[in-house]
């Protein structure tokens, strides 16, 4: 029936029949115990849910974003199943036992021999806190010796419990071994020989140098500031310095077009979406390690969004209105900028699964626009995604929506707690150790210089993305929706070159090789050394780098990830020229390269690069 005829007809008035009960009357009680009580009113309803979100937002500042109650249940979910454990009990005591009869020999053959003997235990080859030379000597030794096998021995008494949940497991072994980090001999200024060496060069004036640097640090937390040693990098003079123009702006997005530093260019441009959790620099960094520099200087015409940093009026900006105003909106762009038919891809942490969901829905709806995917540290599959995941369930993600709600928006500073937890040694213990104990400032490089300028994150866009893609998976099952219709990885038959880093804590990369069980073409994967971000800005000529790589064509059978390991070609240096090389080969003769901008088509040049969103804070 039409609308129209809908408002012609007249409303009927309806009249109970036999079978349907009459209205209780007013003052009349029911005796039926299962009966519906009458509904609250809007206005009780309204403010007990304001009230229950404001009290949750009130904690989670207190806590870092971190959420009370999922550690809580974690830690009575490993100690009443513990309880129930009788041999586990036993088994721990007897580790006790071993541990301490070994720990009584060695520090009775380490008095024999004045300290020259072999440990009893050895650190793990990340824990760098022992050492130095003089952690080998008496009694430094008997003491970080005697720390290791009591960590060891809590680690053996938080894992391995029948019927704990797999989170809880982790998530109680990880919050164990923050809490004995707090007791490690390396932390203690009256236990690390260290200090205690540089105290007495100083006469003690390392701890007056330290005092004033957490004073330092302390103003500048609760006043905003960037931190120390930020003030000699500066967006658009040292950082960001690629040539370029801002050719095209809109509410959430200024996409930038680097000039061409060949006389030809492969007709082919690339695409570049980097993360909104972000600035995009760290891949336009100083000009020595700026990916887009190193691009443009291989003969590629590259484009990058620059995301605005959201405020309170941005609160309800979801998913969708990222994908249409982000990556969607920048096709259109280069399209009508360039005349290219097809484009190159690229997208990095979350701007790669963004990317990953509009090519999915490209490939549905029959647009063949790109040429081919880069994923660089990125997931579409969220099933096992690292620590991180420790921190994301239905608590804390009710915690986060809470303190995003009351203010619009998430900052990245309010969940600093989390990631500096799953590096608490190398991001918090050790820069204490450094710069509080010895007295002595850390010098600032420009990837920390990027690390330190925050963004912001929408409260809808955020809440959206931590339960449709972190909680509940939905992109990897195929329930994720796009325009009202579901999305599925394996329908894109764009060549993919995916990268992973070794020692990712964001996208872990056994999680990231997860494409190749949801793709359906060819895939090239790269393992890389180095950690989310370093491991990506990996420029030619930088020491110590090295990186695997390996094509798997649609046809070929899968290999797991420890498989992929020994069938990988082992190569030295930097990964970018295998990238550039992969590019080059499913692109086009090099040509003329196409113009900057096109203002008759509605794509002036609006300003010079780095633009002003990144300028945002």
């Amino acid at each position: 029936m039409s609308t129209a005829k809908a408002a012609r007809k007249p409303t009927q008035p309806k009249v109970p029949t036999k079978q349907q009960k009459l209205p209780a009357l007013t003052g009349v009680s029911s005796c039926n115990p299962l009966a519906d009580d009458p509904p609250d009113s809007y206005s009780l309803t309204a403010f007990s849910e304001v009230l229950d979100r404001a009290t949750r937002a009130t904690i989670a500042r207190g806590t870092f974003g971190l959420a009370p109650s999922a550690l809580l249940g974690a830690w009575a979910d490993w100690a009443i199943h513990l309880a129930a454990s009788p041999g586990k009990q036993i088994r721990l005591a007897e580790k006790a036992s071993n541990k301490a009869v070994r720990f009584s020999n060695f520090v009775t053959r380490a008095a024999a021999s004045g300290g020259e003997c072999d440990c009893c235990i050895e650190p793990l080859p990340q824990d760098r806190r022992f050492r130095g030379d003089a952690w080998q000597q008496p009694p430094f030794n008997l003491m970080y010796q005697g720390f290791l096998l009591w960590q060891q021995w809590w680690h053996n008494a938080t894992t391995g419990i029948r019927g704990v949940t797999p989170q809880h497991e982790r998530a109680v072994e990880f919050a164990a071994r923050q809490l004995l980090d707090v007791f490690s001999p390396s932390n203690s200024p009256f236990l690390n020989p260290d200090v205690l060496e540089r105290t007495r060069e100083t006469m003690g004036l390392n701890f007056v140098n330290g005092y004033r640097h957490w004073l330092e640090d302390l103003e500048r937390q609760y006043s905003s500031k960037p931190p120390a040693g930020t003030e000699g990098f500066e967006v658009g003079e040292n950082l960001a310095t690629t040539p370029g123009r801002v050719v095209y702006r809109n509410r959430l997005v200024e996409l930038i077009q680097y000039e061409p530093a060949t006389d030809e260019v492969r007709p082919e441009p690339i695409l570049i979406v980097p993360a909104w959790i972000m600035k995009y620099y760290i891949l336009d960094l100083s000009r020595q390690n700026s990916l887009v520099r190193y691009l443009t200087e291989q003969g590629f015409t590259v484009f990058m969004i620059s995301w605005a940093n959201p405020g309170p009026n941005d609160r309800d900006m979801g998913m969708e209105d990222y994908r249409e105003l982000g990556p969607m909106a920048a096709l259109d762009a280069i399209q009508a900028i360039t005349g290219a038919a097809k484009i190159h891809a690229t997208g990095y942490c979350l701007g790669g699964t963004l990317l990953s969901v509009a090519a999915s829905a490209m490939a549905r709806d029959g647009d063949d626009r790109l040429a081919s995917l880069s994923l660089l540290a990125t997931q579409v599959d969220f099933s096992e995604a690292g620590e991180l995941m420790l921190f994301i369930n239905e608590s804390e993600v009710a915690f986060l929506e809470d303190m995003m709600w009351e203010q619009g928006f998430l900052d990245a500073r309010q969940m600093a707690g989390a990631f500096t937890l799953l590096r608490s040694n190398d991001l918090f213990w050790s820069r204490m150790v450094h710069e509080y104990l010895m007295g002595e400032r850390a010098p600032v490089n420009d990837l920390m210089a990027w690390n330190a300028d925050t963004t912001r994150m929408p409260y809808r866009m955020h809440s959206e993305y931590l339960r449709a893609l972190f909680l509940e998976n939905r992109f990897a099952s195929g329930k994720y929706e796009v325009e009202g219709a579901p999305v599925a990885f394996s329908d894109i038959r764009t060549p993919v070159f995916s990268v992973g880093t070794e020692t990712d804590h964001v996208a872990p990369w056994r999680s990231a090789y997860k494409v190749h069980l949801l793709g359906d073409t060819d895939v090239t994967f790269v393992l890389t050394n180095g950690g989310h971000n370093a491991g990506i800005v990996s420029e030619p000529g930088h020491r110590h780098r090295h990186y695997r790589v390996r094509t798997t064509s649609a046809q070929d059978p899968y290999l797991d990830p420890d498989a992929w390991m020994k069938a990988a070609e082992l190569k030295q240096g930097s990964w970018w020229p295998e990238w550039v090389a992969w590019l080059s080969s499913r692109s086009g003769a090099p040509a003329t390269p196409p113009p900057t901008a096109a203002p008759q088509k509605g794509y002036p040049v609006l300003q010079d690069a780095p633009g002003s969103y990144v300028m945002r804070t």
